[in-house]
């Protein structure tokens, strides 16, 4: 096989070589998810297995002198010249060249989101951490102690004692 077919095939079977399935299923997290997940990976798979047997093999070539015995030479070399005389057109791709610099632009809005996501998600394990502490230690902690942790609410409160702010 060669040509576009043959390219379509080598850029399928390369993409099935790259796609960590594991990885991406290990992400997932609703039942709903891992159907669509699984049905996504089947249909892949089926196109993968369809563009490797289907489009991989090269068509058998005719055999023209067997028809010539049945049917005769004249229309069986009119029927040859007609067939070798069709030009199948090459696949010109003006899709990829339209979508790539969007896609490319996403891939690094994705990045930008995944980095601002696994900050954030550090943040709330501090947060946690520091919620599961305070809820361990809050019936023998002193207001010292809390408010080492919290100056800004020891100012606060200093704040509202020293004007004689008292809430009402």
């Amino acid at each position: 096989m060669s040509g576009p077919g043959k390219k379509v095939v080598d850029v399928a079977f390369k993409a099935s070589k790259n796609i960590d399935w594991e990885g991406m299923a290990k992400l997932l997290v609703s039942n709903e998810a891992r159907k669509e997940f699984a049905t996504l990976r089947r249909t892949f798979d089926e196109v993968n297995s369809t563009l490797q047997t289907k489009f991989s093999q090269e068509p058998e070539p005719i055999d023209w002198e067997y028809y010539r015995k049945g049917i005769g030479s004249r229309l069986v070399d009119m029927y040859k010249e007609a067939y070798e005389s069709v030009e199948i057109p090459k696949f010109v791709d003006t899709v990829t060249p339209q979508y790539k610099p969007k896609f490319d632009a996403l891939l690094v809005e994705l990045k930008e989101a995944e980095e601002k996501s696994l900050k954030e998600s550090e943040r709330l394990e501090k947060e946690i951490a520091e919620v599961q502490e305070l809820k361990q230690k809050i019936s023998t902690m002193t207001a010292d102690e809390y408010f080492e942790k919290h100056p800004e609410l020891k100012k606060k409160f200093d704040d509202e004692i020293r004007n004689e702010y008292w809430g009402y």
